[in-house]
């Protein structure tokens, strides 16, 4: 269960004041995710942060878009470690991405990977720094670190993502929770997946940056491509992957609804199999904005009716809580969404729908109710934002370490 809210002041000062994040997901990715936001969040609180590239997770396909990012990845790995912004760094690490779940591959990897981190760590002048990770891909890297406190920061169910291969993923996670100081989990299924392995877990929910989109709610600009499609108009705005977001629903109810306007803001994904985006794009009332620069979103949600969380139920996206929730809500926006596991615990600006009358159902409910007033927004947004959750971890992590300084520990 999510902690219980504290007055009392957070002792930063018993955490170390360098971090090394372990990331997955490249700093400069389109759609920014917990890792970033966290490593900035860090540093905002006086911290130097060494922000270390996602390894490669998933083998890589035979596309043009895997091929670029390993040609990026090798440009980005052979380049120095650099300042991206105020105290955080950013490394790119080398590695083979092939077959990473082999013993031999791993421990080439994990040794450059931490001759990597270890020059970073002088060049910074890091002596022993917090681990913050998102995977558990580094633990024979951190053998070799000098550090102080271990946390996992377990945001998705990445065994149950497509090219990672599962059983290997599982073994290294259940080393990692074994080892770690503390574990913050986005969702009752991931705590469920976590805790038995560590008792020091935390459910903290998704959070938003609650000042940013709640820029929507003041009066403002409403981007021209978006101004020119008539009202009403339902969003989505995300990645758009087929293993995450059900496109067959979407297809179904725009075909049954020809009177609501359907925007998706956000890049295809190579590779995809599902033949209902394409299908979609081809009614009238479907469409397509592409990617939007995170700076911009709030224009856009300034001129959208309902948002959407049209995704899939499966294994991978039933651990999910979709950073967009929040980010809609704090825009003053409701949301429709299908039943994922977070939605059993949300509920005053949101409507579910499973099947597609269900979804249909749910956004003609939304549509009949005002817009939220930036007073109600504020109430639905409540703790979750990025300062305040983070405040919250630091606090458990200091009192991990000092229990286990003490030898109190359980």
């Amino acid at each position: 269960m999510q902690p219980e809210r504290t007055e009392e002041t957070v002792d930063f000062a018993a955490v170390p004041r360098d971090c090394v994040l372990f990331s997955t997901a490249d700093w400069r990715a389109p759609y920014w995710t917990n890792k970033q936001h966290t490593a900035r969040q860090l540093a905002a609180t006086g911290r130097r942060v060494l922000y270390v590239e996602s390894i490669g997770l998933r083998t890589p396909g035979a596309n043009a878009r895997d091929f670029k990012r390993l040609w990026l990845r090798l440009r980005r790995g052979l380049a120095p470690v650099r300042e991206v912004e105020p105290g955080v760094w950013l490394l790119s690490p080398l590695a083979v991405p092939f077959k990473q779940h082999w013993a031999a591959v791993r421990l080439l990897n994990q040794g450059l990977l931490a001759l990597r981190i270890r020059w970073a760590m002088l060049r910074i002048g890091m002596r022993r720094p917090l681990v913050w990770t998102y995977h558990p891909f580094m633990l024979q890297a951190l053998d070799l670190l000098p550090h102080r406190g271990l946390v996992y920061h377990c945001v998705d169910d990445l065994a149950a993502v497509p090219g990672i291969p599962a059983e290997p993923f599982r073994a290294e996670e259940r080393k990692l929770l074994a080892r770690c100081d503390a574990v913050f989990v986005t969702s009752a299924a991931l705590l469920d997946l976590c805790k038995p392995h560590n008792p020091h877990t935390w459910y903290f929910p998704n959070v938003v940056d609650a000042e940013h989109f709640g820029k929507a709610l003041q009066p403002g600009p409403i981007p021209e491509d978006l101004a020119r499609i008539p009202e009403p108009r339902l969003a989505y705005i995300g990645a758009l992957s087929d293993y995450k977001v059900d496109f067959a629903l979407l297809h179904a109810c725009a075909s049954a609804h020809p009177e609501w306007q359907w925007v998706l803001i956000g890049e295809e994904r190579e590779g995809q199999h599902d033949p209902s985006l394409a299908a979609m794009l081809a009614l009238p009332n479907v469409h397509l904005l592409g990617h939007r620069d995170y700076a911009r979103l709030p224009d856009y949600l300034r001129g959208i009716s309902v948002g959407l969380l049209p995704t899939l139920v499966n294994e991978y996206t039933r651990s999910m809580f979709p950073m967009k929730y929040f980010e809609y809500i704090a825009a003053g926006r409701r949301v429709v969404s299908t039943p994922l596991e977070f939605t059993r615990h949300e509920g005053t600006a949101l409507e579910i729908g499973g099947e597609d009358e269900a979804f249909a159902g749910a956004i003609a409910r939304s549509l009949t109710r005002p817009r939220l007033s930036a007073t109600e927004a504020d109430a639905a947004v409540g703790d979750n934002t990025w300062a305040v959750r983070l405040d919250k971890m630091i606090a458990l992590v200091a009192t991990a370490l000092r229990d286990a300084d003490s030898g109190t520990a359980a």
